[in-house]
């Protein structure tokens, strides 16, 4: 093929914060990385435009590819968190391809180092599940969910919105939580309603209500960061809660290869991760198929910009049978 001559936009868009680089050549180092907020732009074409004007020089690249926090489907993207929706038509860019934001993510897993990642428990990978079916979910501002399937001629993502279905509570506790959502007006308590940044304040207020203590209105980076006792139980539950989820997971797409974790919420808490109960709900939550799940790894995602690692990954994919200029 022809390479397109201008540098390729690489983008990864959440319901916080869009995050773009440029790509000069295929499987070449990301470039000119930049994080701009989304509340700060009216539109995804504006924030391509301003990310291009201010970090890239002014160029038009020829081809992109952005990784969406959202359904996706041809040129049409729509945000779960966030007000942004329309076509990459908008874009003027002549080459685009869509990704849901953990299908890029699931993507760049062959790409990642051993430096990207730190265990949360299970077996060393080794030459036997290095080729099988891998897991990633991860809480950002939403609950993301996708696999990856080996092929002949590499891997096969596949996208999902997992993250939507239902809690996976189990302790009373966690039940009592539900219950308390539901009274307060949740009629169907997903998993991605408490297991995401947006979903951190409401898993405290629900706790709060089980507590007997009157609710505040305090944003996940609060919860985390704080030592208060029922913030400090908040993250507990929270953990337990993806532990079984991602347990789930594991054993809906038969993951031998692996679970990963991405997302903006647990790098903060790599050390309180490790030390919770968040690997023993794993391992447990099918309690007949102890054994299976027991030899499955799961490893947090600490690379700095995975999901544009996966979407420069895919262009240049694309790039070996498509024309894109």
């Amino acid at each position: 093929m022809t390479a397109p001559a201008t540098p390729w936009l690489v983008a990864d868009v959440g319901g916080t914060n869009a995050r773009f680089g440029l790509v000069t050549r295929p499987g070449g180092e990301l470039e000119s990385v930049a994080v701009l907020r989304v509340a700060e732009h009216p539109s995804l074409p504006d924030a391509v435009a301003a990310y291009l004007d201010r970090h890239g020089g002014g160029v038009r690249p020829e081809a992109a590819c952005l990784a969406i926090a959202g359904p996706v489907q041809d040129d049409r993207y729509a945000l779960t968190n966030a007000d942004w929706a329309g076509s990459m038509s908008a874009l003027g860019i002549p080459y685009v391809e869509l990704l849901n934001d953990f299908e890029a993510l699931a993507i760049s897993l062959p790409h990642l180092g051993a430096d990207d990642l730190t265990s949360l428990g299970g077996p060393e990978p080794t030459d036997g599940t290095v080729r099988k079916v891998r897991a990633v979910l991860g809480p950002g501002t939403g609950l993301g969910v996708a696999g990856l399937v080996p092929a002949e001629s590499g891997w096969i993502a596949v996208p999902g919105e997992g993250g939507h279905t239902a809690v996976p509570a189990i302790t009373d506790l966690e039940i009592d939580i539900v219950r308390a959502l539901r009274a307060d007006g949740v009629p169907y308590v997903d998993a991605e309603h408490l297991l995401s940044g947006t979903g951190l304040p409401r898993l405290h207020r629900g706790l709060s209500m089980v507590r007997g203590v009157a609710p505040e209105a305090v944003t996940a980076s609060e919860i985390v960061a704080s030592d208060d006792p029922l913030a400090v139980e908040t993250v507990e539950v929270f953990l337990a809660l993806l532990g079984g989820f991602a347990g789930n997971v594991a054993l809906t797409l038969g993951a031998r290869g692996g679970v990963y974790l991405g997302g903006g919420v647990l790098p903060r808490i790599v050390e309180r991760a490790r030390a919770s109960t968040f690997r023993a709900r794993f391992e447990m939550t099918v309690p007949a198929l102890s054994g299976y799940i027991s030899g499955i790894a799961t490893s947090l995602i600490v690379a700095e910009q995975p999901a544009l690692v996966g979407a420069a990954a895919w262009l240049a994919q694309r790039a070996s049978n498509v024309e894109l200029v």
